[in-house]
């Protein structure tokens, strides 16, 4: 499974998700802080003003900071009494020390000093009084949830001066306190999403276009109907740049096909009239040696021809019977009365340009008959997403160092040029350059020897098939 987005469109989308969430997971963290210790202060608070009333009956010289809870709808807080000693620490109490030590500074503020704090943070249900509290809240009709804990807050003037204690309840925390930073956070993504969309579909659409494009020009070498500049400024110049690459490379192609046409003439003809020349020569071996050298350069000037022009097919594609197709060529050899068998296939219909693709295949059993043990069999067989067509034969292979390099041009096993010994070496060029030209490809591989077969070299010639 891909997380990461290919697109640009949807790494850009993915990126500012990601950076907002984790703004506003730190948002929400320090939110949730702030919050935190205003409620602690607002408890503290609370409990220093029900203490301060224990400890000074005059209500008078109270301060003026001191007289109401600061956060009345934050807490209830339970009048201050004067005990003899503080309350029991219980084994489950947490002992509260850095809120003693602010809540010592509150008084000597004040002017007051304390000779012993102590606040303890229990359970409600732990804490009789606090409990007793809460049930005559429950008979009065109170609703809502219920304080789960409280802040117990015990202090003294002197050793010998009673303790003061006040018990504040700890308000339960908000239901769904991240409910509303959710919906901020969905707005704010919703706007920026909307605003990078639009942005990245007018910069990414036109790039689309360029990308099909440059497939198609790939495939076909049809500079006709370029593009019309469209998008941002910078994506206008490219798609522009591009026209004038593909009208300037279409023009470099159409100079080599008339080049090699005119090339292609000029050798022909003077072949041809020393074909006819030979006609005259006595000696019947040395003519045929003289014909056999004037059919060795055809076929070398014609191959090479071939290799130029099969970039730039002039022949469309058809709907072909493959099966049929392959057939034939074996049957061309058949006639010839070589060994070439043809297992039986399904009927494979495929858009493809018979004529080359009948020249790649006679190039590949030529090839098998020449090198491999004089016999060929040919199969076509069909994959999920393409068909392939085999070529086998019981020769000695190629080298496994060698096999990616006797598909380039004029590479052979043999360093000759004879013609009875393999040619110029352009054959299995050519039927890759074929196999190219219809989005397949041409791979060789050697064969181990089995029980039915005996071991050999056997090309493949896949091609696209949905």
């Amino acid at each position: 499974m891909r997380l990461w987005p290919r697109s640009l469109q949807g790494q850009l989308l993915l990126a500012v998700a990601l950076a907002l969430l984790l703004g506003q997971g730190i948002n929400a963290t320090l939110l949730y802080r702030a919050q935190a210790e205003r409620r602690e202060a607002a408890l503290l608070h609370t409990v220093a003003f029900q203490l301060y009333g224990a400890l000074r009956d005059d209500d008078e010289a109270i301060p003026r900071r001191f007289r109401r809870p600061p956060v009345a709808t934050m807490a209830q807080a339970f009048s201050g009494t004067r005990e003899s000693s503080a309350p029991a620490i219980q084994p489950q109490d947490l002992r509260l020390a850095e809120q003693e030590a602010t809540l010592r500074t509150i008084f000597a503020n004040q002017g007051i000093t304390l000779e012993s704090i102590q606040i303890l943070r229990r359970d409600a249900g732990a804490d009789p009084i606090t409990q007793r509290r809460l049930e005559r809240r429950l008979r009065r009709g109170g609703n809502g949830r219920l304080p789960e804990t409280v802040i117990i807050a015990a202090v003294r003037r002197d050793a010998a001066a009673p303790w003061a204690v006040a018990r504040v309840l700890v308000p339960p925390p908000p239901g769904r306190p991240l409910l509303g930073l959710l919906i901020q956070t969905l707005v704010i993504y919703a706007l920026l999403v909307g605003a990078i969309a639009l942005i990245l579909q007018r910069l990414t659409r036109p790039l689309k276009a360029l990308t099909r494009r440059v497939d198609h020009f790939a495939a076909t070498r049809d500079a006709s109907n370029p593009m019309v500049p469209v998008g941002p400024a910078d994506v206008q110049q490219l798609i522009t740049a591009h026209n004038a690459l593909e009208a300037r490379i279409a023009a470099l192609l159409d100079e080599k096909n008339v080049m090699l046409g005119a090339i292609g003439h000029d050798l022909k003809t003077p072949l041809a009239a020393l074909r006819v020349r030979i006609e005259s020569v006595e000696d019947e071996t040395q003519r045929a040696r003289m014909a056999a050298t004037i059919d060795d350069i055809a076929r070398s000037l014609d191959d090479i021809l071939s290799l130029a022009r099969v970039g730039r097919p002039g022949d469309p594609l058809e709907m072909t019977d493959l099966t049929a197709l392959t057939a034939q060529v074996v049957e061309e050899f058949e006639d010839m009365g070589e060994p070439v068998t043809f297992a039986a296939a399904e009927r494979m219909t495929l858009a493809l340009r018979p004529t080359w693709l009948r020249r790649a295949l006679r190039n590949l059993v030529s090839n098998a008959l020449r090198h491999g043990g004089g016999a060929a069999r040919v199969g076509l067989s069909r994959q999920p997403g393409n068909v392939t067509i085999t070529v086998e034969d019981d020769g000695p292979g190629i080298p496994d160092d060698d096999l990616a390099r006797m598909l380039e041009p004029f590479t052979r096993g043999d360093p000759s040029r004879n013609r009875g010994t393999g040619g110029a070496g352009l054959g299995l060029t050519l039927a890759r350059a074929i196999a190219e030209q219809h989005g397949g490809s041409l791979t060789l591989t050697n064969r181990a020897a089995s029980t039915d077969k005996a071991a050999g070299l056997t090309a493949s010639l896949t091609l696209p098939f949905t």
